[in-house]
């Protein structure tokens, strides 16, 4: 989280870094290359960043929000909102990990069509890139990140069924190496990760819960598609439906392969519909807890889905 939080201080189109200028004592000013006067002194003032979607009863985007329509808590205490956008914008740094275990084997050819129709409708060649990840007992990158819509599509037609399912490691491996650490010098990005997967985990040496909190200091919001077809809500599904949950994403569990096509469409959608906002955390502590978020809307009929807390930055 201490690498993120200087990312996001360094980088972030949300704000500029805060410089502060300080009178120094006579005769101790440290004097610039010019010498036309004293440096300025940079203070650090560490953003909470939040990305959020805001839709009515309906489950409709809402995009013509300010500011003023919202009330953040941090840990139950009210916090000030310093910088609030419509990020539509933002680069996308995007992971397909797709699970090519056995359970999926008569699904996957139409899970890879519908993944590229996404990529091809989602990324903005020069702004956006993807990588693709597939997973059953081991993960493997088989395009790493690019914007070349042609490799990505190569690489998710060429994945074949086999195996079991190791989809803790996946998501743990992925936001550690791939989205924890990625990319400065860039301004702040939106990390979205989508799975498909049925969720019903086999073979990972990580937990659930150490994959998710991969996923939230990596700063990683997770969409899940099940490809689970039975019509009955299964483990595999409440797996998935945490994990997006706990992330600021969502789940979808369509009924037959052919709705799949949709919910990635519905996915890019919202992409492109997010505010972020951001403050400063009433909170100085360095202390590496987990402090829980609220963003509510003064508006009751309207629904705010938002990661629900960030990991504090630590000695």
């Amino acid at each position: 989280m201490k690498r993120w939080l200087s990312h996001a201080l360094l980088f972030s189109l949300l704000a500029a870094p805060v410089v502060a200028q300080t009178p120094n004592p006579v005769g101790s000013a440290k004097q610039t290359p010019s010498g036309q006067g004293p440096e300025p002194i940079k203070v650090k003032v560490e953003l909470v960043n939040v990305l959020m979607t805001v839709t009515d009863k309906k489950n409709r985007l809402v995009i013509n929000l300010t500011k003023d329509d919202f009330r953040v808590l941090e840990n139950g205490q009210s916090q000030s909102i310093r910088f609030f956008s419509r990020e539509s914008n933002l680069p996308l740094r995007i992971g397909i990990l797709i699970d090519t275990s056995n359970s999926i084997r008569e699904r996957l050819r139409f899970e890879e069509e519908a993944a590229v129709d996404f990529l091809n409708s989602a990324i903005r060649p020069g702004k956006d890139l993807a990588f693709v990840l597939a997973f059953d007992v081991e993960s493997q990158v088989v395009q790493d990140y690019t914007d070349d819509l042609e490799k990505l599509s190569t690489a998710i037609r060429s994945l074949q069924a086999g195996g079991g399912t190791g989809l803790y490691d996946a998501i743990y491996n992925s936001c550690k190496g791939k989205m924890l650490i990625f990319p400065p010098p860039e301004p702040y990005l939106r990390r979205v990760m989508i799975i498909i997967s049925d969720g019903l985990d086999n073979q990972s040496e990580h937990t659930r819960d150490e994959a998710l909190a991969m996923a939230q200091r990596g700063e990683v919001t997770v969409f899940a598609i099940s490809t689970n077809r039975s019509g009955l809500t299964g483990r595999g599904d409440k797996v998935l439906r945490f994990l997006a949950e706990q992330t600021g994403g969502r789940a979808f569990f369509p009924f037959e392969a052919a709705d799949l096509g949709a919910n990635f469409q519905e996915i890019a959608r919202e992409l492109r519909s997010q505010y972020s906002l951001a403050y400063v955390s009433t909170n100085p502590s360095h202390d590496g807890t987990f402090r829980n978020i609220s963003i509510e809307p003064h508006d009751k009929n309207l629904r705010v889905r938002a990661k629900p807390g960030y990991f504090a930055p630590s000695q």
